[in-house]
Parts: C-alpha cells; structure tokens; sequence
C-alpha cells in the first residue's frame, strides 16, 4: 500500500533508479526527474508529498531547488541526499529550512523511515490546515455564501478543503445562484490568492476574435495585429482563470482549451514559440455538461479533464430555509449601498419570500431587496407578497409540503424499496404508509423494489 508520493530528483541515472526501486518496494509512490528544473512547477500548497533530491546537481542544484519550493510552501519538506564531504552543508540546510539529509551510502531501511516521518509530518500540516479552514479561521467563506441549510454548509465545507489545494474545479449551478462568487471563495483560500483571477465569459466573447483574446497573438499574426499582445490566460500567471459558462465556448476552441490544460503552456497566434502556463483553471456551467457530450456540443476529453472536482451550487428551491437569511443580508447591503435605514419586513412578507421558487436565485432575490430598500416593494407577481393580497401559506401547510418532499426524495434515493425509507426517517412502517396514502404518494413511481426487496 503507498504511504504517499516522493518525487525524486538525482542525476545520476543508476543512483536514481536504485533509490526509486527501494522506495517502491517499502511502499511509497515515486515519480523520478533527473534534474530539479520542472519539480517547482509541480509542486504546489496542497501538494500531498515530499521531495528527495541530491545537493550537487548540473544545473538546479539541491539548495537551490529547496528555496523554490520553499517559496511555494515552506512546509513541504525536502530531504537532501550528501556525499561524505557534504554533511556540513546538509547540517547548515537544515537550518535554513530542509527536513533532513541522508548521506550516501545509505541502506533502504533508513531512507524508508525518514521519507515515512517527513510523510506523516506533511499529512498532518494538510490536515491541520484544513481543519482550521473548517473551523471557519481567516476566511469570510460564511458571510459570502450566506445559509444554515445542509446543502450551503456541505458547500462551505467542501469549498475550504478544496481551496488549498491546485485542482481544477468544475462548478455547476442555475444561473444566478453564486458559481462566481464559490469560484472566488475557492482563489482566495488558495496560495494564489495574491495573483491575478480572471474570469473569462465564454458567451460574450467574439467568435472572431475569441482564439486571440485568450491565446494572444504576435504583431501580423492577423490584419490589424500591429503589435504583440497577450492573451487572457498569460495575464492569469500564477493566479486562477475561471471560464465562466464553459458550455458555450465553441467547439473548435474546445480543442485548444482542453490541449491547454493538459499541458498548462500556451502558443500565441502567429507563433511557434510555445510558452509555459502556471494557471488554475476553474469553469463553470448552468447546464449539464454531460448532456452536451451527448448532443455533440461539448467534448467529452475537455469535461473529463475539468470536473477533476464537481462542485454543484444549489438553488434557492433547494434551500428554501435559507431565503429569509439571505434576504434580510441582502436588504442591509442594499440599505447601506443607497444611504438609507434598513426597512422593517413583516414576517408575514419573509414566509412568502420563503414560499416562492425564485428562478433567478440570489441575483433574483438581490434586486428584490435592492427595489424594497428603496421603498418601491418587492416588484414580484401583481398579487404577491408586497401587494398584500395573496396571504401566505400556513405553518401546517407548509410543513405538510416540506414532509411529502421528504418523503419523496427518500423513496427515490432507495428506488422505491420501503425498508431504508422508514429506517432512514425514523418512521415505522405503517405510519410510512399513512403518510404516503395522505400525500397520495405512489412508490411504483419511484422504483420497482418488491416487498422481498424491502424485507
């Protein structure tokens, strides 16, 4: 079983191969590199390994390649390999930052236990981290995605252990329901946090010239390309680009985005000359990507290769508990933006708000605060809840609705068998079926467990 990924870096070929082959014998993942040149581009934050390279090398040497991935995250640890008359330099590198050194020769038993320290030292500094994140330390994650229900806390959870880390992250979601803002959350929690995010709408760009906006061109690469000019992707170097409705980018185009992600280097029109891309790619979608696939509209390489990750930002339907919150937080903001006290809503007013689907979502529900601060209602249905006119549902109402939705999702999350429906709602099973007969629930709609499925 592997205990973790060491990336190796000797140049001398025999040495290497011996080491990586003890290595992977005890149990560790090893990716070889017979110099130190391309080991910083791969490392990164939330890089879940150690590096083992040989101090005099051609080149990057062992010191200097510490440094650079010290730069990235002082705390990934980096064992020096010495010869006999380098112990003093290995003794003073460790206090300038290095994990710890091994002199050659050394038998595979004792390079075994060192990578297998500096591997669970690394664990744990992962895992510290994420925990802090999750306790809500140095982010604003809750006050930008505002919510109780289990979907946004699930979402804020998942957002702050991704952060960290360099993943490309597919984000999918109804228009209006805050991808951009969880693109953002995710940058900002990010080592890259203080580079560039820029944030690229697929469906704006201009068909003609949307190869050169994110690719950039060299002077004549086309008429009236005067002079060089650099694309949108170098203008992210060492920051996130985000593709923002990626379903809509053409297909033509598809091809060199997914080439450029797989290789994270670019070609500018009208060159040859290809140039290295340290970017985190982040995209995101209103609809299905997987259907597109299946009309022809989309690559399935280009979707393999962005949903490393799938986050998916739930509707205001989905969260309904969540509306009065969001609402109240969006009317200060507004009251505040146009100079004016925050009116009083009438809980009356919040039960309705609550009751509705809102098929705009936040951005919907923003500009209905937006017109309520400035005294004009909500602006919503001719008999809607600013209007008084339609009185809002009652309590047993909706309670009645919230418990047949249960319902309902249990028996689709079980095809229709009863047996987990009941256990997983703590509900017997003939009081199930009353309550299925009252909300004229069918649970042949569902599946086709029979009752030896159920037990």
């Amino acid at each position: 079983m592997s205990f973790g990924r060491v990336f190796l870096v000797d140049d001398e070929p025999d040495l290497r191969a011996s080491t990586a082959q003890a290595l992977d014998l005890a149990g560790f993942t090893v990716q070889e590199f017979p110099g130190g040149d391309r080991v910083a581009d791969l490392v990164s934050f939330g890089f879940p390994g150690i590096v083992l390279t040989d101090i005099r090398m051609p080149g990057i040497d062992g010191l200097t390649l510490m440094n650079r991935i010290h730069e990235i995250d002082r705390e990934i640890p980096v064992i020096l390999i010495t010869g006999h008359g380098d112990v003093q330099l290995a003794v003073r590198a460790m206090r300038e930052g290095a994990h710890d050194f091994v002199e050659k020769p050394f038998v595979a038993s004792q390079l075994a236990e060192i990578a297998s320290r500096a591997l669970e030292y690394r664990r744990l500094v992962l895992e510290n981290r994420v925990l802090r994140a999750s306790a809500g330390q140095a982010d604003d994650v809750e006050q930008r995605l505002v919510g109780r229900s289990n979907a946004m806390i699930d979402l804020r959870r998942r957002i702050r252990t991704l952060g960290p880390t360099d993943a490309d992250v597919l984000i999918v979601g109804e228009t209006g329901s805050g991808k951009e803002v969880a693109a953002r959350a995710l940058h900002d929690l990010s080592p890259r946090a203080r580079r560039p995010f820029v944030a690229i709408d697929c469906a704006s760009l201009p068909a003609a010239l949307i190869e050169s906006e994110l690719f950039g061109h060299e002077a004549g690469a086309f008429p009236g390309a005067m002079r060089p000019r650099y694309g949108k992707f170098e203008h992210a170097r060492g920051g996130t680009v985000l593709l923002d409705d990626i379903g809509s980018m053409p297909l033509e185009v598809q091809g060199k985005l997914l080439r450029v992600i797989q290789d994270r280097a670019i070609t500018r029109l009208g060159s040859n000359e290809v140039y290295p891309l340290d970017v985190r790619f982040m995209a995101t979608s209103r609809v299905l990507l997987e259907a597109e696939v299946a009309a022809g509209r989309f690559r399935a390489d280009l979707l393999y290769r962005l949903n490393v990750v799938t986050l998916h930002v739930p509707t205001l339907a989905e969260r309904r508990e969540d509306v009065a919150l969001l609402f109240l937080k969006l009317l200060e903001e507004a009251a505040g933006r146009h100079r004016r006290d925050p009116p009083e809503v009438p809980p009356a007013m919040i039960a309705a708000l609550s009751s509705r689907d809102w098929p705009g979502n936040v951005r919907e529900l923003r500009n209905a605060a937006d017109r309520f601060a400035l005294g004009l209602g909500l602006g919503l249905d001719a008999t809607g809840p600013d209007r008084g006119e339609a009185a809002p549902p009652r309590l047993a109402d909706r309670v009645a609705e919230f418990e047949r939705r249960e319902i309902e999702a249990a028996l689709a999350a079980h095809r229709g068998a009863l047996r987990p429906v009941y256990e997983t709602l703590g509900l017997s099973r003939k009081t199930l079926w009353e309550k299925m007969q009252k909300y004229g629930i069918d649970k042949a709609a569902y599946g086709d467990a029979t009752e030896s499925d159920e037990g």
